[in-house]
C-alpha cells in the first residue's frame, strides 16, 4: 500500500469535501497540510478559519469518508483538526496586532446588549481562540460588573518610552472598561468630543495583546462613539441585540441603518433575539412570547442579514450576571450557537 498511495491521492480525495460556508472544497482553500503516509498509516491537518467554527466535526467525519471511499477502508487515519482565524482585509493602523474587530450594538438600552457580547467573548475563548473585549458603553459600562472586576485598579506598562493601561485579564479574556477608571457610583459627565478622545485612548493607549476576535460593546443608539469607532477602526462588521418588542425593533432597525448608511459601511454580521421566549422550569415544554414572535426575523431579512440565535428569559444568566459570576460553563452554553453562526458570518465576509 505503501507503494502506490502518493500525497496526490489524499489531496485529491479530500478535493470532494467542501467547507459548508466558503463554497470551495478544502484542498483549494488551501486548508489541508502536513500530509505524512507511511504503510497504512495516513495523517494531515485541517485548518479551519476559527477554533470556534461549528461545522468541525462535520468535516472530520467527511474527510474520513472520502479517504475510506476513495482511497481504502483499510488505513489508520489521523486527522489533526487545528485553526487559524481569518484575518479582516482591510487596514489596521490602531490595532495591527487584532485580527477581528466586532461591534456589538443595540437600538435601546435593556435589551441585553452588554451579557450578549460577554456571552459571546466567553465562547470564543473557551473555544481556543484569542479575545478582548472592549466596554465602549461611557456613560453605563457594564463588563466590570458582569465579570467581577468592578473594583479592579488599572495597572501601567511602558513601551518604547509610552505608557500603556494594562487590560484585565479574566479566565484568558482581555478586558477593558471606563468602569475600571471611575468608582461604581460616580456618574461619567461627558460631552461629545471628550467621548470620542476616551475611546480614541482606550483603542491606541491599552496595551491589547494579539487578539483573534475584538469584541467591542457599544452603547445604545446612534451617536458619538458609534460614529467614532466606525471613523477610526476597520470593523470587521456588527451585531445588533434586540429583543422581540415592536418598540425595540423600531430602535434596532435604526441602528441596521446607520451601520448600512454609505459613509459607514459596516457589514451587519447578523442580529441576536434576547429575551425571545419564556419556559417555566415546571412546564418545559411550553414557551411564552412574552415580547411578540417573529419581528427579529423580519428585521434581519429586511437587511439581508440573518438571526444568530435565540436567547429566552434565563433567569439564572441574570442572576450570574449581577453577581459577577457570568462566565461558567453552565451559561456558556446558552450563547454557543450564536457565537458558531457570528464566526461562520466572519469567515464568510473575510473571503470576499
Amino acid at each position: 500500500m505503501s507503494n502506490t498511495i502518493q500525497e496526490i491521492d489524499v489531496l485529491n480525495a479530500l478535493r470532494y469535501v467542501d467547507d459548508p460556508d466558503l463554497n470551495k472544497d478544502i484542498v483549494t482553500l488551501g486548508m489541508v497540510r502536513n500530509v505524512a503516509i507511511e504503510g497504512k498509516d495516513i495523517s494531515f491537518s485541517v485548518v479551519l478559519t476559527t477554533p470556534a467554527c461549528p461545522m468541525k466535526d462535520m468535516i472530520e467525519n467527511a474527510c474520513r469518508n472520502a479517504i475510506s471511499h476513495f482511497i481504502s477502508s483499510d488505513i489508520n487515519l489521523q486527522i489533526e483538526m487545528t485553526s487559524d482565524v481569518s484575518v479582516n482585509k482591510k487596514s489596521n493602523d490602531f490595532l495591527p496586532n487584532v485580527k477581528n474587530i466586532i461591534a456589538v450594538g443595540s437600538g435601546k438600552g435593556g435589551v441585553g446588549k452588554s451579557t450578549v457580547a460577554a456571552g459571546i467573548a466567553s465562547v470564543l475563548n473557551h473555544s481556543g481562540a484569542r479575545v478582548g473585549l472592549l466596554d465602549a458603553d461611557i456613560y453605563g459600562p457594564s463588563v466590570p460588573l458582569l465579570f467581577g472586576v468592578q473594583n479592579h485598579e488599572i495597572d501601567v506598562e511602558e513601551r518604547n518610552g509610552k505608557e500603556y493601561m494594562k487590560p484585565v485579564l479574566v479566565q484568558g479574556i482581555e478586558l477593558f472598561s471606563i468602569g475600571f477608571l471611575s468608582k461604581p457610583n460616580e456618574a461619567v459627565v461627558w460631552r461629545g468630543p471628550m467621548v470620542s478622545q476616551a475611546l480614541k485612548q482606550f483603542i491606541s493607549g491599552v496595551s491589547w495583546g494579539d487578539l483573534d476576535y475584538l469584541i467591542i460593546d457599544l452603547p445604545p443608539g446612534t451617536g458619538d462613539v458609534q460614529i467614532t469607532m466606525t471613523q477610526t477602526l476597520p470593523l470587521t462588521g456588527a451585531v445588533i441585540v434586540s429583543t422581540p418588542q415592536k418598540l425595540a425593533l423600531a430602535d434596532a432597525r435604526k441602528a441596521c441603518a446607520m451601520f448600512n448608511m454609505p459613509s459607514v459601511n459596516v457589514p451587519i454580521l447578523g442580529i441576536v433575539e434576547n429575551m425571545s421566549f419564556f419556559t417555566p422550569d415546571d412546564a418545559p415544554d411550553k414557551k411564552y412570547y412574552i415580547f411578540g414572535k417573529y419581528g427579529v426575523s423580519e428585521l434581519a431579512n429586511e437587511f439581508n442579514t440573518k438571526v444568530l440565535g435565540q436567547l429566552p428569559i434565563i433567569p439564572s444568566v441574570m442572576d450570574d450576571g449581577d453577581s459577577g459570576k457570568l462566565i461558567n460553563d453552565k451559561n456558556i452554553r446558552f450563547f454557543s450557537e450564536i457565537a458558531g453562526q457570528l464566526v461562520r458570518a466572519i469567515a464568510i465576509n473575510n473571503s470576499k
